[in-house]
């Protein structure tokens, strides 16, 4: 989550809003625009309903952004192309904040700054050091505040506005179990989203934007999450785009398409959806309700011979070939304090690792490995070489059926999260927006 992102959790689900029916437009068919418009070029300020929003708020709220997802120097065409994602979402920001103190709720000074204060121990950091690395960054105490208002301000009016008036009947939340029961063995999806929004007008420009984004995601600077965060227009860029896990069946029909082909580590998009396009990652993949090997827990040693510096490339293949001459002795966990000791590599035990959460191409080595043996050595010269003995494995018991209030507070969030959607939208087609 973003940097403020103190409070959130609700687990956000891709829906169709099939709630709007389409409208068609009267346009010509052969249409012609008089005059010159960017929508691309604008002044980075506006007047929200009166509210004003500076040229410093949205630089602050891009240092912001950038020290929260450790980002070094970024190029002046996405510091451009962020500055306008981050004064939509200050525009959003505002929208949220006025509608909540419209309905009487307003988040207090102490509450503010009791999260600042979460916020600032997350960074190891007591509150003055945080304000100060906030002006390093190009940030300030009072643009994170802001933030923190009003995420707490949102969330507080769907609590009292919206949660009370999503009910959830027990007959539909018994369909659903029995439709899980029904579909033991499907594949499930573990996916990330980032939608951008599209009309006529700016499609060929938002798929544009959109090989632009996945030409920098591919790049592996920054993880999928911090672009979601960026760029996504849905709800779940408050979570990185994280989707959870989902079946094909309630997915939009094109991506679910796209989903079931894609592997796990993927990047597929853009996507043409209904109001726009999507990009998707496949994190990972199951089948529902049947135990998965990846979901063993492991008994682990990790043997780790580290490189001092100024060692050579030379000395390091040296070293590096003895540590691997050392693993073909290794007969057992039982000896392999033995082995390290004869390399000088250190030895540290886990117990708890999932074979899920291992890099893919480990794990499933991992898979493959008897109790005692050694996985082949793998590192860098930076960060030394390392090898992985498992000592023990647990296997995963048959998948379950998730409980009546596991399903229920499901389906809670994601009506939550499709009524405040519409609710954003409303606010922006009422607003007042005067930019700068």
């Amino acid at each position: 989550m973003g940097i403020a992102a103190v409070a959130a959790g609700a687990v956000a689900q891709t829906v169709q809003d099939n709630s709007v029916p389409q409208a068609p437009l009267d346009i010509p068919a052969n249409l012609q625009i008089f005059g010159k418009f960017d929508p691309n070029v604008r002044k980075p300020t506006a007047i929200v309903n009166n509210t004003v929003i500076t040229g410093t708020d949205v630089d602050q709220r891009v240092g912001l952004v950038l020290a929260a997802n450790n980002s070094g120097q970024v190029s002046a065409e996405d510091r451009e192309r962020l500055k306008l994602q981050v004064l939509r979402q200050l525009i959003d920001e505002t929208l949220q904040i006025q509608e909540a103190r419209t309905n009487d709720i307003t988040i207090t000074k102490p509450e503010i700054d009791q999260s600042y204060d979460r916020v600032a121990r997350n960074f190891n950091r007591n509150p003055q050091q945080m304000a100060a690395f906030l002006r390093e960054a190009g940030s300030s105490e009072k643009s994170l505040k802001r933030q923190i208002e009003g995420e707490l301000a949102w969330q507080r009016f769907l609590r009292r506005k919206v949660e009370p008036f999503v009910n959830i009947g027990d007959q539909e939340v018994k369909a659903i179990l029995d439709r899980l029961e029904a579909s033991k063995g499907t594949e499930e999806y573990n996916l990330r989203e980032i939608y951008l929004s599209a009309n006529d007008a700016t499609a060929q420009q938002v798929v544009t934007n959109a090989r632009g984004i996945i030409t920098e995601i591919q790049k592996g600077q920054q993880p999928f999450e911090y672009f979601a965060r960026q760029f996504s227009e849905a709800s779940t860029r408050a979570v990185g785009g994280d989707l959870g896990w989902v079946r094909t069946a309630v997915l939009p029909a094109e991506l679910a398409a796209a989903a079931q082909q894609m592997q796990v580590g993927q990047v597929a998009g853009p996507i043409e959806v209904p109001g726009g396009v999507s990009i998707l990652y496949l994190t990972d993949k199951r089948q529902v309700l049947t135990a998965d090997p990846r979901d063993a827990k492991l008994s682990l040693k990790q043997l780790t011979l580290r490189f001092p510096d100024g060692t050579t490339q030379a000395q390091a293949t040296q070293r590096a070939e003895a540590f691997t001459k050392a693993l073909a002795n290794i007969q057992g966990c039982g000896t392999v304090a033995k082995v390290a000791g004869s390399v000088g590599a250190e030895v540290v035990d886990n117990d708890t690792v999932r074979v899920r959460d291992l890099p893919p191409q480990l794990g499933d080595i991992m898979l493959k490995l008897q109790i005692g043996q050694s996985t082949p050595p793998f590192g860098s010269p930076e960060q030394g070489v390392r090898a992985l003995v498992l000592c023990g494995r647990d296997d995963p018991k048959s998948g379950q059926l998730p409980t009546s209030d596991q399903v229920e507070n499901q389906l809670q969030s994601q009506r939550v999260n499709l009524r405040a959607q519409q609710k954003l939208r409303d606010l922006r087609r009422d607003a007042v927006v005067e930019y700068r």
